[in-house]
C-alpha cells in the first residue's frame, strides 16, 4: 500500500499515512482529531548500489580479458621491454 503525507488543517501537525488507492475516508489528525488534507509527496529516494545497474557489468569474458591486458600495458604472449641502464 502507498504511503500519503498529512497535515492536519487544525494543528499544523504533519504526519503520514498507509491506505488504499480507492480509500476515500476523511483522514483525523493523530494529535487534536482534527480533520487532515493530503500535502503532496517528496520524492523517493531511490539509490542503485551493487553492481548490475551499468551497462559494463554485463561485458563479455573475452572483453574484460582484453581490457585487463591493455590496463597492464601488454598482450598475450609479449613481454614489456624496459630500457637497461647499463
Amino acid at each position: 500500500m502507498p504511503t500519503y503525507d498529512y497535515r492536519c488543517r487544525k494543528c499544523g501537525h504533519r504526519f503520514e499515512l498507509q491506505h488504499s488507492i480507492k480509500d476515500e475516508t476523511p483522514k483525523r489528525c493523530p494529535k487534536c482529531r482534527g480533520r487532515a488534507g493530503r500535502v503532496p509527496a517528496r520524492g523517493a529516494g531511490l539509490l542503485f548500489k551493487g553492481s548490475g545497474f551499468h551497462a559494463t557489468d554485463y561485458r563479455s569474458k573475452s572483453y574484460k580479458e582484453k581490457a585487463k591486458q591493455e590496463k597492464s600495458g601488454g598482450s598475450p604472449g609479449t613481454e614489456s621491454k624496459s630500457p637497461k641502464g647499463d
